[in-house]
């Protein structure tokens, strides 16, 4: 019988995964004034950054992926030494699924790879004041910044295909009753986080914003 991962560990990677989720949808939710409406995105940008508790929040969240990264690994670690090494192949017709299940180490790494790329370009330094939307729309103009995005959106959309999932299971909430809808409703999130991103990059990289 193959021994499973530290229940801690499990728990811990599913709950930051999740909570990593949530603040992904809000900065996505931010991210659409900047194609929409340059102004009020100028405005919220303006109101984020002189906020008293911007700092506690970037603290808390670089935790939270410190974390994430963290138990994933050791559970990735735990599962190769629990000689868990098969290789996964869709049984219920669904090939995405079983990509992005085969894939999730990888795609955990680029999309951790582009996070530091897009602080390095957006946050080390900031912009100043009210130049937010021009300098991120003067990035994504770079053809091959461009192409990075968009790329990074599709492996985002691949990674929480998987994780959500993954994390309900991990969690002890995935059931016979629920797990159509916690897929379905996994695919769904998948496709509006990915799918958001990859609009607004594309809209940026062609002028979308003034």
């Amino acid at each position: 019988m193959i021994a499973s991962p530290p229940a801690v560990v499990r728990t811990g990677a599913a709950l930051s995964g999740l909570l990593l989720v949530l603040f992904t949808l809000v900065h996505l939710g931010g991210l659409i004034p900047a194609v929409l409406a340059p102004e009020l995105f100028e405005a919220y940008a303006s109101a984020l950054h002189t906020s008293p508790w911007r700092r506690p929040l970037e603290i808390g969240l670089t935790v939270i992926a410190g974390l994430h990264v963290s138990f994933t690994i050791t559970k990735a670690i735990s599962n190769r030494r629990a000689g868990n090494s098969a290789q996964l192949s869709s049984r219920r017709d669904a090939p995405l699924a079983a990509l992005a299940s085969r894939s999730k180490g990888i795609a955990g790494l680029v999309t951790l790879a582009f996070l530091i790329v897009h602080l390095n370009q957006l946050r080390w330094p900031r912009p100043a004041a009210g130049q937010e939307g021009a300098v991120l729309s003067s990035v994504l103009q770079q053809p091959l910044n461009a192409v990075v995005y968009a790329a990074a959106a599709l492996v985002l959309a691949l990674h929480l295909l998987h994780g959500t999932e993954a994390a309900h299971r991990s969690l002890g909430w995935l059931s016979p009753t629920n797990r159509s809808a916690l897929r379905i409703g996994g695919r769904l999130l998948a496709t509006l986080i990915g799918g958001g991103f990859l609009l607004i990059s594309l809209s940026l990289a062609l002028g979308g914003a003034a």
